[in-house]
This record gives structure tokens, C-alpha cells and sequence, in this order.
């Protein structure tokens, strides 16, 4: 019997149970009244509420709807205590200034605080509404080909970006306009032509670019060792034959070419063995620069399919030009970073010039294997196409999936002559790719389902639902297979593929897409300090910096630690380039290695690495006010409120005083409309301020001691990084928190809402038996209320 209608029925002989449940229920109330009341209402009573945000009203008219025998508290009324509850989790409320709460009330008040609107949700089941009908992303449509397939292609030259809300691209993709249509039919076109590779009659081209700022002094990973620079690729080789590969040297802005001091032998790699090598020598004069490439090109027959090519430099031990300075550790340009040897500027494959029959009958496409028999070709077809049917539209067909892609099959084959089976698969392919039931997630609201009911969704969507969530990529055999049988219903076996699919390697999606976006990592190739300021700095320490972070994620799920070592891991990953910007000793070599920590290098976690250090600064210093609003929002997972408008802009000179940065920061947070949030932000971003803009450590910037005290939410005063971390971590459920909102936020699809409060408390509350593993947050939101079921439109 609901706690609201034993209480309007007025109700005297209870079962003991009842009658417990009752008196918590009552006690809890009367816990949150005395608090709000003692604490809030100063600020959030009536018409003048600070932030207009009321309480006054919030326990009267809850208490109003339990004695009417009502439900109990309405959904504004929830929405008010959630935003409430999570300021005072994060004892942002009340504030500092105000007095702090006694530990002892303060927990006694959050668990009540909890309870209430636990039960209030166990009334009120809320799932969300992510929508009915959702596209796949980019990088989802990349995975789907990839796994279908086994064909990687790159479909940024076909596809837009998809835009990002909430942190995610997977937010706004319920949409599909003609012109992205109109894409993705190019992309299913060009797609299918690649897997078979019938229709290819002239030429395609591949161009590989070498980003112009990557020092390529040393050993590239993929390549053998005993190598320097260059670049290494796969490519789908769409029919065997005879392809042409050529190779451009990189040039400095007078187009002569870089390095090329004396001899250097340069090797072309197929499959790692060599196939060409090519001998540098210096050129003569103005002409022998322009010309150069002209002898770095050559034809090998190659058989269709997948291939990696490589292209490197024999390393030269007396390469090393004598200069009278000690060189930057970058080197990429004649004016600021002079190379020291040659470097590749971009590899191109162009082909097949002569088509070869394939020496096997067996067609080798990933999922969609094929061998060739001489029987009914129709029925062959009939056959690739329902294997692929069935994994490329997450579901078991039937004949009326069949019907489309076979007519298309038919009229191609009838047209066709010497490869006219393989023309009609391709046709065929092109329909698949460009159906809505492939490209299109979806889930069905049934029609006997009422407005605002919570109804479970299907297995399949299910499935679907948790491979694009942990893989970004269509269900594999055995989800689907469990699926088909209604397996995924038992909360047992839906754990059990949820850490089936984390222990295999499928999961490294959650690095390359999670990670990626959560982490800001997405946003280091657009990102390039000012190299007058930081001359060492070039693309080789871009991705070190990138490696680094998601070495250190992928190690988090790969032995299942607990998610509080992303803030304070007993190990680093480095390699030497990024050890030498560091300043850690010892470290040589261009792969990564575990290194145990030691204090004196000030590395670690996330807040101690480059590439979130240079995602949150200027390109010409660090910024403590946009490093404190990424921790609160990432780290602890309580955004400062948006700016109000026409905020005025931070004065960096004031008249001939030379004032530091963060006294600037302390004249603009003089203005009443920028302290509100600027006495929030800032300083958390202060406790960051020893880490420059690329991540270097130091106590000194330009001749002043760097103060490095700042304040958590709480009023906690903190000195540097250390202190900071230690600051979260005495708070684990703030931080642990915030890392399922991010999850449930990505695998949902959709924003969080209030709403979602209880389930995320109840997630981060049952993995906090088990020290917070990274599989526990999962597989609790899978087996979730918002993940498993829908509320309907």
C-alpha cells in the first residue's frame, strides 16, 4: 500500500512493516522541512527568490497532495528538490559564507533528502522520452561498415559532422533531410562498389596527408623498428590488379624540400615487407627541388582486399646535422623548427590500371563472406543477402526485407555481362546501405500504450540499444542470437552481455567516442598554442597528449578498477616525447609504457594530463575560469549556470600597473553581474594555475611566483593540483556521479533531466559496495529504468 494512501486513509492499526515505512517516511519529511526551512529560505522564499528559484512552497504543498491521498509530490515540485539536492550534495548550498552544516546533519539530511524522492520515483517511474526514430552518427555509420564488412573507410569525405549537445553527437540525429539522404546514398554507393568491386572500371585515388607540423626525427608505431618518420595506413584494395603508389617529400615555404642534408634510403611497405626502396640524394639547384618527386612513384600488383602500406626512412645514425645550439624537440619548418632529415608529405595509391582475375572463388567481406559455386545465382544472391540483412538491420528478416534488394539484384544482373553477379550484389548492397532500417535506430511505441506510460522496449531494440552504447556498432552474432531467443529480459543475462561486450575489443569504442567527446580530446587537432610563446610544440605531442588520456581509460576498463583511479592512478603512460616535455627521466622510445608514479613529476590523472590542460586554455596562457568550469562540470557534475548577457569582457591592461592574471580576474569579479558565477568557477581553475597551456609544471611564470590556492564548492581551501584531487576524492559520490551522468547521457542518447536523479543515485550507490568498478556503473545502467524501458509521447 503507497506511504500517500495509508496516510489519507487515516489509517491507526498497521502491519509493522507499514507502520515503519510510515514513521521513516514521516521522520524524513520532517528532517527536509527543518532543513529547508533553517537553511534555504532565506534566499528562496517568494516573488524575490535568488536565481528565482523558490523553495518556500515545495514541503507545504507535498505535505498538501500526501494528506489529499495524492501520489505525493508533483513533477515541478520533484524537479525543484532534485536541483536543490544536488547543490547541497556538493555543499555549494547553502553557501560557505553562510556556516557550514554539521557533518553529522548534513548526512542525516542528504539520506533523507534521498529517500524521499526514491520513493516518490518508485510512484512515479520515469524513463524519458529519447526519440522514436534516430539515425546513426558518423563514427556509428564508420563502426556499422567496418564489422558488416570488414572494410575500413573514411566517411568524412561523404558524410557532414554530426553536431554535439549535451557533450554527445548522438543527441541530435533525429533528423534525416534530403541533402544528408542524398549523402548517404553517395556513401552506400561507393561502399558497395568497394565490397565487390565489380562495377570499378577506371582508376580510383587514395591521398594521405602527413599533417605538416609532425616531427618525423624518430620511430613511427606500425612501422619496423630501425626506421624514422613516415606514415602508415590501411586500404581496401577494391580489385586485384595493378595499383600505382607515389610519395611527395615535405617542402618549406620556399618549396624546397626539407632535411635533405645528404643521402637517405626510403622504403615503401606492403603488409610490413618491403617493395620498393628509393635512394635520396641532395638535389642541384632550383630545379632538382621541383622536381624531385618525380622518380618516388612505382606499380605492384596487389590482391583485392584489405592491405596496410607504409612508407619510412631508414634510420641514418650520422644524420644528425652539427648546430651550435641544442635543437627544439619539434622539427618541421626551415624558419622556426628546421628538419634535421626528409619527411613525408603524403602518400597516393591510384588503381587498378589492370584488372586480374582474383586468384580464389572465396570473396572475403567480413560478415559477408561469400563463396562462389556455379548454381542458381538468384538463389546465391538470396543467401549472401540474408546474411547480411539480418546483422545489417539488427532484427530477423523476412520476405518482405528480401523484396527490395533482390529486384535491384535482378535488374542489374539482367543488364550485367561478364560480372553480372557481381553487379546485381551490388546494386543490391546499395539498397541495404540506403535503408532506413539500416541507417535509421528506432524504437516502437505500441499503439495500446497511453501517453506518459512507461513500457518496456523490445529485445532487438535492447540489443541494438547496448552494442551502440558500449561499441558504437551493430550487435554481433551472439547479442543478436540472445535477443532473438527474448533472453535480454532477465536481468542476469543482459549483465552478462553487457560484460561480455566490455571484455572484448569491440569495447574500445567507449575510448575513440565516450572518452573522446566527454574528455575534450576531440578538440586537440583544432587546438595549436602560440609557438612563440611554446616553440617545442607540435603534432607529435598533440597525440601523445591524446594517447595518454585514453591509455589511461581503456586501463580503467580493461582490469575494471575502480573510476576514481582516472583521478588518481598509481601509473602513468608514457613515451619519450611526452616524458621530455614533462620532465620525467628515463623514458625512451616512442611506444608507451606503464611508468609507476613519483610525486616530484606531478603527473597522473586527468587533471594532471596535457591534453585536458590544453583543451581548458588560451593559446597564449591558461585560463582558470574555463579549467574551473570543466571541472565542475566533468569532474564534480554541477555546471555553473549560464553567463547573463552583455557580460563585459575581462580588461587584461590597467593603465601602466601591471597586474597579474588572476588579480584581472579579481577586478572583473568587482562587477555584481560576473561574481556570481566567477566566485564559483575561478577559484576551482586556481588549484590548476602551476600547469601552463600545454601541461607543463612549474612554481615560476614569467619571473612571479605562481599561486596555485583556490576553493571547492564546499569552501574548502586548496594549494595546487594535489590538494584538489584529494579535495574530490574525500567526496567520491560527486565525481562518480558525474562519470554515470556522462555514461547514461551517452548511451540514452538523450539529455538527463531531474527526473533521472534517483536512478543515478541508485547506480552510484550499488557500485559503491564494490569501490565504484567501471563494469558496476555499466551494467547498472543497463539494467536501468531509462535504458530498458520508455516513457511514451
Amino acid at each position: 500500500m503507497a506511504i500517500a494512501s495509508v496516510l489519507a486513509l487515516g489509517v491507526t492499526q498497521l502491519p509493522k512493516s507499514v507502520a515503519e515505512e510510515l514513521s521513516a517516511y514521516q521522520d524524513n519529511l520532517n528532517i527536509i522541512e527543518e532543513l529547508i526551512s533553517s537553511s534555504c529560505l532565506d534566499c528562496h522564499t517568494g516573488a524575490d527568490a535568488e536565481r528565482e528559484f523558490r523553495l518556500d512552497d515545495v514541503i507545504e504543498d507535498w505535505k498538501d497532495s500526501v494528506r489529499s491521498g495524492q501520489t505525493g509530490l508533483e513533477r515541478d515540485a520533484a524537479i525543484r528538490l532534485e536541483q536543490a539536492l544536488r547543490r547541497f550534495s556538493s555543499h555549494q548550498m547553502p553557501p560557505p559564507d553562510f556556516g557550514r552544516i554539521d557533518e553529522a546533519e548534513f548526512v542525516t539530511a542528504k539520506l533523507a533528502w534521498e529517500s524521499l524522492l526514491a520513493d516518490r520515483a518508485k510512484q512515479n517511474p520515469f524513463a524519458g522520452q529519447s526519440a522514436q526514430i534516430r539515425r546513426m552518427t558518423r563514427t556509428e555509420y564508420r563502426n556499422a561498415i567496418r564489422d558488416l564488412f570488414d572494410l575500413k573507410v573514411d566517411v568524412t569525405q561523404v558524410l557532414p559532422p554530426d553536431s554535439s549537445s549535451g557533450g554527445f553527437d548522438n543527441i541530435t540525429v533525429d533528423d534525416l533531410s534530403p541533402l544528408l539522404l542524398e549523402r548517404y546514398l553517395t556513401a552506400a554507393t561507393k561502399i558497395s562498389r568497394l565490397v565487390v568491386g565489380a562495377s570499378i572500371d577506371q582508376p580510383l585515388g587514395l591521398t594521405v596527408r602527413v599533417p605538416a607540423d609532425l616531427t618525423q626525427q624518430n620511430h613511427v608505431p606500425g612501422l619496423p623498428l630501425g626506421t624514422r618518420g613516415g606514415v602508415v595506413f590501411d586500404h581496401h584494395f577494391p580489385r586485384t590488379g595493378s595499383y600505382e603508389v607515389s610519395v611527395r617529400l615535405m617542402r618549406d615555404r620556399d618549396e624546397n624540400i626539407e632535411g635533405i642534408y645528404e643521402p637517405h634510403q626510403m622504403d615503401v611497405l606492403l603488409d610490413r615487407e618491403q617493395i620498393k626502396r628509393f635512394e635520396l640524394k641532395p638535389p642541384k639547384g632550383r630545379q632538382g627541388h621541383s622536381e624531385y618527386d618525380k622518380h618516388l612513384r612505382f606499380r605492384i600488383d596487389v590482391e583485392r582486399g584489405g592491405h596496410q602500406i607504409g612508407v619510412t626512412f631508414v634510420e641514418n645514425g650520422t644524420s644528425l646535422q652539427e648546430i651550435k645550439r641544442q635543437p627544439f624537440d619539434a622539427s618541421y619548418n626551415r624558419h622556426r623548427h628546421p628538419r634535421r632529415t626528409p619527411a613525408v608529405a603524403e602518400v597516393n595509391v591510384i588503381g587498378p590500371f589492370q584488372v586480374q582475375a582474383s586468384g580464389s572463388d572465396i570473396v572475403r567481406c567480413g560478415q559477408l563472406s561469400w563463396e562462389r559455386v556455379p548454381n542458381d545465382p538468384v538463389d546465391e544472391a538470396r543467401q549472401v543477402l540474408t546474411r547480411c540483412l539480418r546483422i545489417a538491420y539488427r532484427r530477423p528478416i523476412d520476405e518482405v526485407d528480401l523484396r527490395i534488394p533482390m529486384k535491384h539484384f535482378d535488374v542489374a544482373y539482367q543488364e550485367g555481362a561478364r560480372f553480372a553477379f557481381e553487379q546485381g550484389l551490388e546494386a543490391a548492397l546499395t539498397s541495404v546501405l540506403s535503408n532506413p532500417h539500416f541507417l535509421l535506430k528506432t524504437i516502437a511505441q505500441p499503439e495500446t500504450v497511453h501517453g506518459g506510460t512507461v513500457y518496456p522496449i523490445t529485445s532487438n531494440e535492447l540489443a541494438s540499444r547496448l552494442s551502440f552504447f558500449l561499441c558504437s556498432s551493430l550487435p554481433d552474432e551472439t547479442l543478436l542470437r540472445t535477443a532473438e531467443q527474448d533472453r535480454l529480459v532477465s536481468d542476469a543475462e543482459l549483465e552478462r552481455q553487457t560484460r561480455r561486450l566490455l571484455a572484448s575489443d569491440r569495447a574500445e569504442s567507449l575510448v575513440e567516442n565516450f572518452a573522446d567527446q566527454w574528455l575534450y580530446l576531440r578538440n586537440l587537432p583544432t587546438i595549436t598554442p602560440d609557438l612563440r610563446r611554446f616553440p617545442n610544440f607540435d603534432h607529435n605531442l598533440r597525440e601523445a597528449f591524446a594517447s595518454e588520456t585514453k591509455l589511461l581509460f581503456a586501463d580503467v576498463i580493461e582490469r575494471d578498477a575502480s573510476v576514481l583511479e582516472l583521478l588518481d592512478p598509481p601509473h602513468a603512460f608514457l613515451n619519450e616525447r611526452l616524458a621530455l616535455h614533462y620532465g620525467i627521466p628515463g623514458i625512451v622510445g616512442d611506444h608507451f609504457r606503464r611508468v609507476t608514479l613519483s610525486p616530484q613529476w606531478h603527473r597522473g590523472g586527468l587533471l594532471r594530463q596535457g591534453s585536458v590542460l590544453m583543451a581548458t586554455s588560451y593559446a597564449t596562457r591558461t585560463s582558470p575560469t574555463i579549467r574551473g568550469a570543466w571541472v565542475l562540470e566533468n569532474i564534480l557534475g554541477t555546471p555553473p549556470p549560464p553567463p547573463p548577457p552583455n557580460v563585459p569582457t575581462i580588461q587584461e591592461k590597467s593603465g601602466h600597473v601591471e597586474l597579474s592574471f588572476r588579480q584581472m580576474l579579481a577586478k572583473h569579479r568587482n562587477d555584481a553581474a560576473c561574481a556570481s558565477c566567477h566566485d564559483l568557477i575561478d577559484p576551482v581553475g586556481f588549484a590548476l594555475d602551476r600547469f601552463d597551456a600545454v601541461g607543463r609544471w612549474s612554481k615560476m611564470r614569467e619571473g612571479q611566483t605562481i599561486d596555485a590556492e583556490g576553493r571547492l564548492p564546499d569552501g574548502t581551501i586548496v594549494d595546487g593540483v594535489e590538494a584538489l584531487e584529494q579535495g574530490i576524492i574525500k567526496q567520491p559520490e560527486l565525481f562518480v556521479t558525474a562519470v554515470t551522468e556522462k555514461l547514461m547521457t551517452y548511451a540514452l542518447g538523450r539529455p538527463l533531466t531531474e527526473l533521472d536523479g534517483p536512478e543515478i543515485r541508485k547506480i552510484v550507490q550499488r557500485a559503491a559496495e564494490n569501490g565504484y568498478r567501471f563494469s558496476d556503473l555499466v551494467c547498472g545502467i543497463t539494467k536501468s529504468v531509462p535504458f530498458r524501458y520508455r516513457t511514451a509521447d
